[in-house]
């Protein structure tokens, strides 16, 4: 009788979880390796503690967001989409449910309900969960042999490699596996921050604290438009935040070479024909006030001075006063306020990193790496990322189950390490 094939998964958030209950699923004997007490550190954070778990999305929406190296991802999004990851969820006793943009959520709204079940589903797999941090990887003669940890040594026939970016360190993703892997001869691509805030060049100093409801956000490089979006963001004493931000930011990918802006539409539910009817209907009613003193049922109070301010218009003219041209440069500014970008945020203020070991040193299929074998990656290590929204968790579900599958599968050797 064969014996069973031994992995060894490094890493317990999402994308180390999914691998270790895929390979235990096919009958291999897994350990997990991670050092935080707990899980899914950074999983439970997710969604703001809900945990986004997927989109509810078929193979082409999933790839049509995920705008690095997306094609890379064809095979296990073909084999895992977010409907299956769904299926998956359920059948682990976790009731979903789809909210706006397909967003997929635990009923319960409670990230814990997800881990939880993670970790019932790998005890019941009996995986060997050692709480140990990996140090790095035993190869020899380009095969793998194992991982040495700081308490101790795994031999082991495969390694799965799911160590996470170097965004949200304090969970544990600190770029080890990033470090591990070059050293097994991988290429790491430049790691940078992506859905992350922004940095501006002062206009967040002077509106921090202002929050944006229902609002248009388009994106400029170059002067050219490359990306729009509706939703909510915040000014910030750095820039700004927010939702819309977040998504944004994972467009602007080329700071050192291209430059930057976002305009926000403030009236994205009027026309310019309509939103000059507003203000033809406002300024008859603050006809005799200086025009400072107009524009509050238009506006919250703190972005007024800065629209004032913007216009040119002096603060104190009479609103019966404005010519036509104001009128026009008031209701330009309103639909196109600029904010030119100055850069991202640091990358441990991101919420997943961009960057990560080349693709092309990756089989697509089974996650195994081209260099070394028996070596295989899964998650965020991966240079590749999508947009918010459940893609990137769903990123980790398919190329932690292929990963952990493909490591189970490969035909056992027989071979004993020591």
């Amino acid at each position: 009788m064969m014996n069973k094939r031994t992995i060894t998964v490094v890493g317990g958030g999402a994308a180390g979880m999914m691998a270790a209950i895929a390979a235990a699923e096919q009958g291999a004997a897994v350990t997990l390796l991670e050092p935080n007490e707990r899980l899914g550190k950074k999983l439970n954070i997710t969604g703001k503690g809900r945990c986004n778990v997927t989109n509810n999305a078929d193979l082409q929406t999933l790839l049509a967001n995920v705008p690095k190296n997306g094609k890379f991802l064809y095979s296990v999004f073909s084999r895992f989409d977010g409907r299956d990851a769904m299926a998956f969820f359920e059948s682990l006793g976790v009731p979903l449910k789809t909210e706006r943009g397909n967003r997929v959520f635990p009923v319960s709204d409670r990230s814990f309900d997800v881990s939880g079940a993670l970790e019932r589903r790998l005890r019941a797999l009996k995986v060997h969960l050692v709480r140990d941090r990996a140090v790095s990887l035993d190869v020899s003669g380009g095969v793998i042999r194992g991982v040495t940890g700081e308490k101790g040594a795994y031999p082991a026939q495969a390694v799965i490699l799911a160590t996470g970016g170097v965004s949200y360190p304090a969970t544990g993703s600190t770029g080890e596996g990033h470090r591990m892997a070059a050293e097994a001869g991988h290429t790491v691509t430049p790691l940078q921050g992506s859905l992350v805030p922004l940095r501006d060049f002062g206009v967040g100093r002077q509106l921090q604290g202002l929050s944006l409801r229902n609002v248009g956000l388009t994106v400029f490089e170059n002067n050219q438009k490359i990306y729009t979006d509706f939703g909510e963001m915040l000014f910030t004493h750095f820039g700004v935040s927010g939702p819309l931000i977040l998504s944004a930011s994972a467009h602007m990918r080329h700071f050192e070479k291209k430059a930057y802006r976002i305009e926000i539409d403030l009236k994205p539910a009027l026309d310019e024909q309509q939103l000059d009817k507003r203000l033809l209907s406002d300024f008859t009613k603050y006809a005799n006030s200086d025009f400072c003193n107009a524009l509050d049922d238009l506006l919250p109070q703190k972005l007024i001075p800065v629209v004032v301010e913007w216009t040119e218009i002096p603060p104190h003219q009479k609103v019966h006063d404005l010519t036509k041209e104001q009128r026009r440069g008031l209701l330009q500014l309103l639909k196109h306020f600029p904010v030119a970008i100055a850069g991202p945020c640091p990358v441990t203020d991101a919420i997943i990193t961009s960057g990560g070991v080349k693709v092309s040193e990756i089989n697509p299929t089974t996650m195994e790496s081209r260099l070394v074998k028996g070596l295989y990656f899964a998650g965020e290590l991966i240079d590749v990322d999508a947009y918010t929204g459940g893609f990137n968790l769903q990123i980790a579900w398919a190329t932690g189950r292929a990963a952990g599958e493909a490591a189970a599968k490969e035909e056992a050797t027989g071979e004993e390490f020591s």
